[in-house]
């Protein structure tokens, strides 16, 4: 005859032999068929006081952890598949929708936060068009973008129909290339029904930090004003590299006029009070280069910031009578065709890239 003992949570007393294990205390069976079930996943029998219940459905810790998060500010639970994160913080869709800081207005400007190493960084501004200034949409794009760092954030733009405006922190141009994650970006926004360069509003701004081109403003100013110079006297393969038309450009990045010398441009741009120039030198720690479409696709993105890179390289190296004297075909001649094979293939889509240049490697 079997030894008896009482079931830890009704008294009754049973068989030592039909005794479950419950937390480490001895129950009977009808006991243990009331207080425990299976998790829904992985089928281990739990205890329900221990469980977590979601739609009638029980789960075990493990399973509830890697499959479920709760809302930040509702505590509903969220499949993962249905979460939304901002900061950092998990949210349910109707929950997300009330935040209003995924798409910042025209006039945040956060704390710069600069990737890479080296002394020039570049901050992009990149307007979309045409798929709504929707939290949603913004959400997406800054999962993307940020996956590893905080990379962008979005803004409103006045200037845009039903878009907004992607903005990145201050990164060097190899930065840009090797870990600011652009593809899945910009495919993400074309995803998401957004177009740039296929928009009468969209453009593609780059600033370049003023104090790249010298520690004083003396230093700043000479540099920079060769910035213009270069603009000014090559305007119209300028003009074609930034897929504008001519009444877009005059409307939204119009030039200086005037080609006689550096110093006089960079006079002229110091006198006018509009940002709306080719190149926009009012901002205290940036040169803005206003002039170009925008665009989703990768390899428009990349050349165009290797071609800041290269006219910001030669306005910092070359002597004012040098710049003078640097015609479009030597400008060409002087890249590296291996370090900038995005920009060479550009130049050659826009016919910008002649015989006569002749590109060679240096």
């Amino acid at each position: 005859m079997s030894e008896k003992i009482a079931c830890s949570e009704c008294g009754g007393m049973v068989s030592v032999f039909e005794t479950y294990d419950l937390d480490e205390e001895l129950i009977c069976k009808d006991c243990f068929d009331e207080l425990t079930t299976k998790c829904h996943i992985c089928g281990k029998t739990i205890s329900k006081e221990n469980a977590t219940e979601h739609y009638d459905n029980y789960y075990c810790s493990n399973c509830f952890n890697n499959n479920f998060r709760y809302c930040t500010e509702c505590d509903e639970v969220i499949p993962l598949s249905e979460v939304f994160y901002y900061d950092d913080d998990p949210y349910c869709n109707n929950c997300f929708n009330m935040i209003d800081y995924c798409i910042n207005e025209y006039d945040y400007k956060p704390d710069a936060i600069f990737y890479g190493e080296g002394n020039k960084y570049m901050g992009v501004e990149l307007e979309i068009d045409e798929g709504g200034e929707c939290k949603y949409n913004a959400n997406q794009i800054l999962e993307i973008a940020n996956q590893t760092d905080k990379h962008i954030y979005i803004k409103h733009d006045g200037s845009l129909n039903e878009g907004m405006e992607i903005v990145t922190h201050p990164m060097t141009l190899n930065y840009h290339i090797n870990n600011m994650p652009w593809h899945s970006t910009l495919d993400k926004a074309r995803g998401l029904g957004y177009s740039s360069h296929y928009t009468d509003t969209a453009g593609l701004h780059v600033h370049v930090n003023k104090d790249f081109f010298g520690f004083t403003t003396e230093e700043q100013d000479e540099r920079i004003s060769r910035v213009l110079f270069f603009i000014e006297n090559n305007w119209d393969k300028i003009v074609c590299f930034s897929r504008r038309t001519e009444d877009n450009i005059r409307r939204w990045a119009y030039k200086y006029d005037i080609k006689s010398n550096p110093k006089d441009v960079l006079d002229k741009a110091k006198k006018n009070s509009s940002r709306y120039t080719c190149v926009n030198i009012s901002n205290k720690y940036t040169i803005e280069f206003r002039v170009f479409r925008g665009t989703l696709k990768y390899n428009t993105l990349i050349a165009t910031l290797q071609f800041v890179n290269e006219i910001c390289n030669v306005a910092f190296s070359m002597s004012d009578n040098e710049i003078h004297k640097l015609t479009w075909n030597k400008f060409i001649r002087k890249l590296n065709t291996d370090e900038v094979p995005e920009l060479i293939t550009y130049l050659k889509e826009r016919n910008l890239y002649t015989k006569k240049a002749g590109v060679k490697n240096v």
